[in-house]
């Protein structure tokens, strides 16, 4: 068993020391995240699907309920205590539940039952919230998609979109029948079934005007419905009294310049889109007079942001590219998605104190943008980190509280379950994001993410990452100054060789070679003709050198292979001392090597390593930095959430490093436990654990950082932590 040391220096006290000003600004802040699978009834295994789509809130605050489309059921979260979420149960419904809302101790679901999307059907089903038991429906006659309750809570709008089908004709419209929106008395939180009027809005937009699709719906308090027709690009506005249609108006286009545009393994954002329908998703009121929408361009669009309308159809503002940027430069840019962006969808709006602010969700990047409504152009406060493809946002100002319903649920593939989220305003600053980049000279998103690899640089505080193989077709070396908060990655290097940037690329780990230039480490993939080897680069990032495993490994060989990358010595005595993720073939179960290469020379040794043992998944080594004769190692599972067992800092005595030739025994090194980092995964941000921790270094002043992969965003939240573990030489 590994000797257990002491742990870092905690900083909690000094910072808890340092006093808030008297006035200090209000941030939100995560506070709890709930995995919406607590609530499976115990007959159903917990691997099954879930989801948490539409959000909403008991009168109280105190009770959340979602939607939740795979299981065919609500959800039920009690938030009195909103930084310990308890599990509510859920409501099995037949059919699949849309969308959903809340009108005294009544919930009013939206529920569709389409078998066959050329004949929709669904219904507004009516459950109890105290007792949960279902009481009553409304035949609506098509498929719902959003609900709204008017403010004075004397009528539902349904807008009913009766979807079109994406494999008919490349999923064109017009595909009948049309969809319309419903206006539904309700009396104490009780439905009038027979009292139901059903608002015509074909005629009105000119993409499609036989097939209007209506998308999302609010109301204003004089009782106006705001309904966007997101395929059709249009918004209708409707007196909830009488049913008619008093204003409609096209969303109109965008023009984007300085965009990333192409799936195509790098950032780059210089490319342009021009005349994009707007296409608005979400939308919700701002005023009596103004209007706001989430433009996800998800039909023929990719216009990536948020328009704020008058209530006749004049632009009054427009994000452009602005909300994307702030994705970019916290990380969250979503590459495989360069057609659409990000793609705005999600949209919340309340007054918090003195405050009107409203919260942009982008689905894609797993990001929520916060906004001050100043009357002209808003304000940008904060981004947040939600969970993956944020669909539902719910303010709930009189508690200070927001919170988003996350629909994807990766757990079949062994990844994160669908979460809801829960923030609180308060005084203090954000704690996110960690690590966040500046715009370029020429005011464009320098563009990173998928930080697999840390590194120090000579000067305290000063940083160096690289990102993996996400972006293959410009591997990239990024520089940080983590003597700000948050870190900053203030410059980017592009990998080249010969003069363009490199391909067959995974670097995975970095160091300094004393020479203004670094060593990393790049892990091959014998199926994708990547190699296994070690490059030397310039200060510039030209490849000067490039060196192959030798053969006695690469017999063995997987693609799980050189991780971490650290040096000794100088000179003719300089050695290169690599860690492997998992076992090659030669290697005993529950052991990988520490490669040991001395450039002089040219010759290769190894030790092995003992990893843990763990019940689910796999196990393995994800970073190696040497200080004060110990080699300090990343050990860690690739569990998430839950799950998530081992995440850990272990050292190794230089003293006892002894690698031997390979082709001879290899001996075991011992290990000692420096730091278990779950707990301040945790509490980073407070959200679900994350399975990549790839980064680890100690600066000059000795001072210890973590980071964490997001993977690109590719089913991922995008979240990266950054983490300030305080000074290594506490430990010594």
């Amino acid at each position: 068993m590994p000797r257990q040391q002491t742990l870092f220096a905690l900083t909690a006290a000094l910072a808890a020391s340092v006093s808030l000003p008297a006035h200090a600004e209000q941030m939100f802040n995560r506070i709890a995240s709930f995995a919406v699978a607590g609530n499976l009834p115990a007959d159903i295994e917990k691997t099954a699907a879930t989801s948490s789509e539409i959000i909403t809130a008991s009168e109280d605050g105190m009770t959340l309920v979602y939607s939740d489309s795979p299981l065919g059921a609500l959800g039920f979260i009690d938030i009195t205590d909103p930084r310990a979420p308890k599990a509510g149960g859920s409501v099995k419904i037949e059919g699949e539940p849309t969308s959903v809302v809340i009108a005294g101790g009544k919930i009013l679901a939206g529920v569709n039952t389409t078998e066959k999307l050329t004949d929709p059907s669904g219904n507004l089903t009516v459950i109890d919230l105290a007792s949960k038991a279902i009481e009553t429906s409304c035949d609506l006659g098509g498929q719902p998609d959003s609900v709204a309750l008017s403010p004075d809570k004397s009528f539902l709008a349904i807008a009913i979109e009766n979807q079109r089908d994406e494999e008919v004709n490349d999923g064109a419209l017009p595909q009948m029948p049309a969809g319309n929106l419903m206006i539904v008395p309700v009396a104490g939180g009780v439905p009038d079934c027979g009292a139901i009027k059903t608002v015509d809005l074909t005629g009105l937009a000119t993409v499609a005007p036989e097939d209007p699709e209506p998308e999302f719906v609010d109301i204003n308090e004089r009782g106006e419905i705001v309904v966007t027709m997101q395929e059709n690009n249009h918004v209708a506005i409707v007196d909830g009294k009488t049913g008619k249609v008093v204003g409609n108006f096209s969303a109109g286009t965008v023009t984007l310049d300085n965009i990333d545009t192409k799936k195509d393994g790098k950032l780059s954002f210089t490319g342009k889109m021009q005349d994009v329908p707007r296409e608005p998703d979400s939308v919700k009121w701002l005023d009596e007079n103004r209007l706001i929408t989430a433009n996800e361009g998800d039909y023929k669009g990719g216009s990536r942001g948020f328009t704020i309308f008058s209530r006749t159809g004049e632009t009054l503002y427009d994000s452009g590219t602005s909300f994307e940027y702030e994705i970019a430069n916290a990380g969250h840019y979503p590459d495989h998605r360069n057609k659409k962006g990000n793609e705005t969808e999600g949209m919340a709006a309340g007054t918090f104190g003195e405050d009107k602010l409203f919260f942009a969700g982008s689905e894609r990047s797993s990001a929520i943008g916060v906004y001050k409504d100043t009357g002209a152009e808003p304000q940008f406060v904060q981004l947040l980190p939600s969970g993956i493809g944020p669909e539902g946002l719910l303010a709930i100002p009189g508690r200070n509280l927001f919170v988003t319903a996350n629909e994807t649920d990766l757990g079949e593939d062994g990844g994160a379950r669908s979460h809801v989220m829960i923030y609180e305003r308060a005084e203090g600053t954000a704690a996110y994001p960690m690590i966040t980049a500046k715009l370029t000279d020429e005011g464009m998103p320098l563009g990173w993410g998928a930080l697999g690899a840390l590194a120090a640089g000579p000067e305290a505080g000063k940083l160096f990452a690289a990102s993996d193989s996400v972006y293959s077709a410009a591997p990239a070396i990024y520089m940080i100054d983590a003597t700000r908060t948050p870190a900053l990655i203030t410059g980017k290097t592009i990998v080249t060789r010969n003069g363009d940037p490199a391909q067959k690329m995974d670097i995975e780990a970095l160091v300094s070679d004393g020479e203004g230039g670094f060593w990393l480490a790049n892990e091959g993939d014998p199926a994708k003709l990547v190699p296994h080897a070690i490059i030397n680069v310039d200060g510039d990032g030209a490849i000067k050198q490039e060196i192959g495993l030798p053969v006695e490994l690469l017999a063995g060989q997987t693609r799980f292979g050189l991780e971490g990358i650290t040096t000794v010595g100088e000179g003719d005595d300089l050695t290169l001392i690599m860690a492997m993720q998992r076992e090659w073939g030669d290697d005993p179960k529950g052991q990988v090597k520490l490669l040991a290469y001395k450039p002089k020379d040219k010759e290769w040794s190894a030790v092995r390593y003992p990893l843990e043992t763990v019940e689910t998944g796999w196990i393995g080594l994800s970073e190696i930095t040497a200080r004060d004769s110990k080699l300090y190692i990343i050990e860690r599972d690739n569990q998430i959430g839950d799950n998530a067992k081992v995440k850990r800092l272990y050292s190794v005595s230089l003293d006892a490093f002894k690698p031997a030739k390979l082709g001879e025994q290899l001996p075991v090194v011992e290990k000692t436990l420096v730091r278990d980092l779950i707990p301040d995964l945790k509490t980073a941000t407070n959200g679900y654990i994350v399975d990549k921790v790839e980064g680890f270094t100690i600066d000059s002043n000795g001072e210890a950082y973590v980071v964490t992969d997001n993977d690109g965003v590719d089913d991922s939240s995008g979240e990266t932590l950054f983490l300030r573990l305080g000074n290594i030489s506490a430990v010594n």
